[in-house]
């Protein structure tokens, strides 16, 4: 896959921005920006969902080890049913990039919506398949959220989050339906609303 090689703007480096974590019923949202070294390619990078697990895995350690800057930014379950999935994912952008030590000229954020921010900013539609550093960024927040899903899964183990990654599948909704809500299920989405409601009408009064 032929990528643009966007690494440096007139107004100096640029970052790409991506999440990873707005569809599922737990969890945090988690946002990566990074930073590529043009120095230090890195193949193989595309949207991190089109990639396998031991892929994302591969790339995720070179990104860290070649890249010029990181950073993960995210946002929780409780700032996720207080100001909903958009802008919990907007908050989880903008802690990302201010999170990076080299502060970049311009950032390029995967969608149609970008963060508020001190420095210029632009959404690229499908950006995680056509621009480098928004491609990387897609792999970090990926697989950070995922390795939370399975430290979380460690606690949980009858939600099966290492399997979904909390994604509302037949196995996460039929936990729901078993176990009630845990901690870190977002209470604002509907089936999870639906469970904690079934949770209630079953409790004694």
């Amino acid at each position: 896959m032929r990528q643009m090689a966007l690494s440096w703007d007139e107004d100096g480096l640029t970052a790409g921005v991506d999440e990873a974590g707005r569809g599922p019923l737990a969890g945090p949202v988690v946002a990566a920006a990074v930073i590529l070294d043009p120095q230090q390619r890195i193949d193989g990078l595309n949207d991190s969902k089109q990639l396998g697990e031991r892929t994302r895995e591969r790339l995720f350690e070179e990104i860290m080890a070649r890249a010029l800057c990181v950073a993960v930014g995210q946002a929780s379950v409780v700032e996720i049913d207080a100001i909903n999935i958009l802008q919990a994912t907007l908050l989880a952008m903008r802690r990302a990039v201010l999170g990076l030590r080299i502060a970049p000229g311009l950032v390029l954020v995967d969608g149609n919506r970008v963060p508020v921010l001190p420095m210029r900013c632009e959404a690229i539609v499908k950006g995680d398949a056509l621009v480098a550093s928004i491609s990387a960024a897609s792999i970090v927040a990926k697989v950070s959220r995922d390795r939370w899903c399975t430290e979380y899964d460690r606690d949980h183990p009858h939600y099966g989050f290492a399997q979904h990654k909390g994604y509302g599948t037949a196995q996460h909704l039929a936990a729901l339906q078993a176990h009630g809500a845990s901690p870190q299920h977002r209470r604002s989405f509907a089936p999870v609303a639906k469970a904690v409601a079934a949770q209630e009408r079953g409790k004694p009064t």
